[in-house]
């Protein structure tokens, strides 16, 4: 399943799938701030990419604030790098910094791929696994932040949003309503 936005030359696209399978420039990963190896999505990546590589890697960047982003090569994986972004873990923030803090993990990330001149790009949904951050929340905002800043800069030329089944409707549905 697919949904897609198209800014000028700019286009956003939901899509059911595995983050690690993305033929993208660059997928983010859903970091910690330590950029450790964790459960979920950061899991899967650490293991896609080869996991001592890519954990040696972190090692060289790290840490990395809530709200902030770093770059690693993609070793094994598809993509040619990783993007590190780290969201906030929900109930540690009053939910309006939650939500500025989560808006900066994705601007971060979008802010390196241009540094790196890369054009295109594949997001999870930040945050919103262990880190508790509701998905009927985070979505419109995820959503609003990508299409502001694609907006204003046209670049990466891509960005695409990777979503696990339950997650993926409720993205669709934050899409529709801000298109109508």
């Amino acid at each position: 399943m697919e949904s897609v936005l198209e800014i000028g030359q700019v286009r956003i696209e939901l899509i059911e799938g595995d983050i690690v399978t993305q033929a993208v420039d660059a997928i983010v990963n859903a970091a910690n701030e330590e950029l450790r190896q964790g459960g979920g999505v950061c899991g899967a990546i650490f293991r896609a990419a080869g996991a001592a590589e890519l954990q040696r890697a972190c090692d060289a960047v790290a840490p990395c604030p809530t709200g902030e982003a770093r770059i690693t090569p993609g070793f094994a994986l598809p993509a040619r790098y990783v993007i590190h972004a780290v969201g906030p873990i929900f109930d540690r923030y009053p939910p309006e910094e939650a939500d500025r803090l989560l808006a900066s993990a994705y601007r971060s990330s979008l802010n390196l791929a241009r540094q790196f001149g890369l054009q295109s790009i594949a997001f999870p949904s930040i945050a919103t696994g262990i880190y508790g951050f509701p998905v009927e929340r985070a979505a419109p905002l995820v959503l609003q932040t990508l299409i502001d800043d694609l907006r204003q800069h046209q670049s990466p030329t891509l960005a695409r949003i990777v979503l696990w089944r339950d997650t993926f409707p409720v993205y669709q549905r934050a899409l529709e309503r801000m298109r109508a």
